[in-house]
């Protein structure tokens, strides 16, 4: 009996294991690339008729039916079968159902292999094109959070220690440059995924004399694909995608852990919103940072979708093979994870209270202006060496009495060094170290109002 129901089933005779059917079926995932599939056909059946290959009765029929089938897909009525194991099946099927048999004239000079590579690469760029706008949010939200908090000094950290006195807004302009490197990946991304697949048929081409030109400017893609053999076996364009979604995903787990930090009783840095927090079934002073603790630990997870499909790629030969089904599931769950929590941080930062008075303290321990003591040594023309090192020893001499560098004794001072008196003491207040880094990105106040206002022309004339 031949496997008559499959639409590739002309050369079985025995109907497919049904644990097979079960394994080999990818709709319940795949279904998200039906308005794609959709978009293709309609492309691909407008094609056939205007180089001659369908009459135009045909194409009509086939387009309205199309048409038809988007309605129940947008009405969430369309009968979706796992039986027919993909998108594709499925709504060919449908299309066969009420239209007939003309609706097998719509895969004339296409094969599933061209069909899902033109489905997967529209959805991606997409996919790019709509991380890319809400990270622009989010990054118009860094700027506008370093308007909002500008003067208010922090401490800056190296190796999550002290290190020197920082503006606030200097902390979310770095971020606005982190944002702003991810919003230029996710556009370089798309611009090169930016060619049409369809026409590339099984892996060789078709002998119909398709127009693929046309096929790719209906689609908005900017020409069609230059091998097919590439057209049909590559998935680096989904694999760009979710090196720019890690990334992303990285630099949004750094800000997690700090503000995961800065928001504890021991840091008390900032106080998140309690929109964005969460209580204790069991201890009722607890307000958890449950938003940066799940960006921080779903980065992992971004990641994972990352390697997952490094792995599956690197193994498969030239042109299609069945291991790519495996490709779209960790793009789609990047997608959604990266989506919800560029939206959420844009959401939560804008209602974040920054404790300046506190941070304005912090800034000042740890000795963070022995670098300012340092320089002013330097200027007297002392090699910055030497400055170091009686500057290391005056901080040691403090750190044994319990004593911050402002409260060293002009004696102290000048036996030191003979060119150290009260007078460099003015040098060591947070608020003349913030002012003296005034090289080009330091974060001098004058320096960060620069960068907010490049930072604001940038956005409105990208």
């Amino acid at each position: 009996m031949s496997n008559t129901k499959k639409p590739w089933g002309g050369r079985f005779e025995a109907p497919t294991d049904k644990l097979v059917e079960a394994f080999n079926a990818s709709v319940d995932f795949d279904k998200r690339l039906v308005l794609e599939d959709i978009a293709g056909s309609k492309a691909h059946v407008s094609m056939l008729g205007a180089v001659g290959i369908l009459e135009a009765f045909e194409v009509q029929q086939i387009l309205d039916g199309l048409e038809n089938i988007l309605k129940e897909v947008e009405s969430d009525v369309f009968p979706w079968r796992t039986e027919l194991e993909d998108v594709h099946m499925n709504v060919e099927t449908r299309l066969k159902e009420l239209i007939g048999a003309v609706a097998g004239k719509l895969h004339t000079a296409r094969s599933r292999n061209d069909q899902v590579a033109l489905d997967f690469r529209l959805w991606v760029k997409k996919a790019c094109l709509r991380m890319a706008h809400k990270l622009e949010v989010l990054r118009e939200v860094m700027v506008s959070e370093a308007e909002r908090n500008f003067g208010t000094i922090m401490p800056g950290y190296t190796h999550l220690q002290v290190a020197q006195p920082i503006l606030l807004s200097h902390w979310f302009m770095a971020y606005f440059e982190m944002f702003n490197r991810d919003i230029s990946r996710f556009y370089d991304a798309a611009n090169r995924m930016n060619e049409s697949p369809l026409g590339a048929g099984a892996l060789a081409g078709t002998p119909w004399q398709i127009d693929r030109f046309a096929t790719a400017k209906k689609l908005g893609f900017a020409a069609p694909t230059r091998n097919s053999l590439d057209s049909v076996g590559s998935r680096d364009f989904a694999l760009e995608f979710l090196s720019a979604t890690s990334i992303c995903m990285a630099t949004l787990s750094r800000i997690s852990e700090e503000l995961i930090l800065y928001s504890s009783f021991e840091f008390g840095f900032v106080i998140l919103p309690d929109s964005h927090t969460t209580g204790s079934s069991i201890m009722p002073q607890k307000k958890n940072p449950d938003v940066s603790e799940l960006a921080r630990g779903k980065a992992g997870r971004v990641f994972g979708d990352l390697m997952a499909l490094l792995t599956v790629v690197k193994g498969t030969p030239l042109a299609y093979n069945k291991d790519f089904q495996e490709d779209k599931e960790p793009v789609f769950d990047a997608a959604d994870t990266l989506e919800v929590i560029l939206q959420l941080y844009a959401q939560m930062l804008p209602k974040c209270a920054w404790q300046t008075e506190t941070t304005k303290l912090a800034a000042a321990r740890g000795y963070s202006t022995a670098t300012d003591l340092a320089d002013y040594l330097a200027r007297q023309g002392v090699p910055f060496r030497d400055a170091h090192e009686v500057v290391g020893k005056l901080v040691g001499s403090c750190v044994n009495t319990k004593r911050q560098l402002w409260e060293l004794t002009a004696s102290e001072l000048e036996q030191a060094h003979p060119k150290l008196s009260l007078a460099a003491l003015e040098v060591v207040t947070v608020e003349a170290s913030v002012n003296a880094r005034t090289s080009y990105g330091g974060t001098a106040p004058i320096r960060v109002q620069e960068a907010i206002e490049a930072a604001r022309k940038s956005i409105q004339n990208p």
